[in-house]
């Protein structure tokens, strides 16, 4: 069975503990390096599915199960992005509905 990297939620754990004392610039740029990590590991999973399942059809010596489960990891990964970011966005829009 494939090992699932946590290198995403281990930099952003580490982001997280720094310091408190960080300028919004850094804050801003630490958020984005973890976006950016998160979003090249989603588009990893979905390219690797993309593959094996082109491997099947070609006829390639390919296990179905391991094209199963890639494809059900790229699901998976896509689902909770979109969930993520429907989250970021509401979080956003209730933001900008607050009065000052």
């Amino acid at each position: 069975m494939e090992r699932i990297s946590l290198s995403a939620v281990n930099h952003a754990n580490h982001v997280l503990k720094k310091e408190q004392s960080n300028t919004p610039y850094e804050a801003q740029r630490d958020f984005a390096s973890v976006l950016k990590e998160s979003m090249n590991k989603v588009n990893e999973t979905q390219v690797t599915s993309d593959d094996l399942t082109t491997k099947l059809v070609n006829g390639e010596d390919v296990e179905l199960h391991s094209v199963m489960i890639a494809s059900q990891k790229a699901s998976v990964t896509m689902q909770a992005t979109l969930e993520v970011r429907n989250k970021v966005v509401e979080a956003y829009q209730e933001m900008m509905r607050m009065s000052i």
